[in-house]
């Protein structure tokens, strides 16, 4: 079974292993160290003070350990986007599933959106299947400027309020 809490500082280190390896391949491709988890962390507790709240972020948590982040972004009034990382020895188990079906509940509920946007690297196919389980219908593909100046078309998928 999987659940979703909010961070805490002490997740750092978790946080550390969820960001690495193949988990980042299609990310940055950098490991977070403790230092950036630990900002991460503080980061995510300060958005969760602010009104109007604007970013949710959450632990994928299966027993008691943390496999995963999953974050909520209102991008305008009525619209938002999500973005998950799990653990890749976690991969493959319905995590991502479940987390994602429990944030997109409360995006149309809690947050107020109508509508949730997501995009995925190409050459991440199970992410997409994530994406269809969850709801979301694939729209096409949207370019990606990375770090480097190269543009990746990345899968675009929207889910709307019924």
């Amino acid at each position: 079974m999987v659940t979703l809490r909010a961070l805490t500082l002490d997740d750092a280190p978790a946080l550390t292993r969820v960001y690495s390896g193949a988990s980042i391949r299609h990310t940055t491709g950098k490991p977070l160290t403790l230092d950036q988890a630990h900002e991460k962390v503080r980061a995510a507790l300060a958005r969760a003070a602010e009104t109007p709240r604007a970013q949710w972020s959450w632990g994928i948590v299966t027993e008691d350990e943390l496999i995963g982040l999953i974050a909520l972004r209102r991008r305008t009034a009525s619209m938002g986007t999500i973005s998950y990382i799990l653990r890749e020895d976690s991969w493959g188990h319905g995590y991502a599933t479940h987390a994602a079906n429990h944030v997109v509940s409360t995006a149309f509920t809690t947050a107020g959106l109508n509508r949730l946007e997501v995009m995925h690297h190409p050459d991440n196919p199970a992410s997409g299947r994530v994406l269809i389980k969850a709801g979301f219908t694939h729209i096409g593909t949207s370019d990606w400027h990375t770090e480097d100046g190269t543009t990746v078309p990345y899968e675009a998928y929207a889910l709307q309020k019924m």
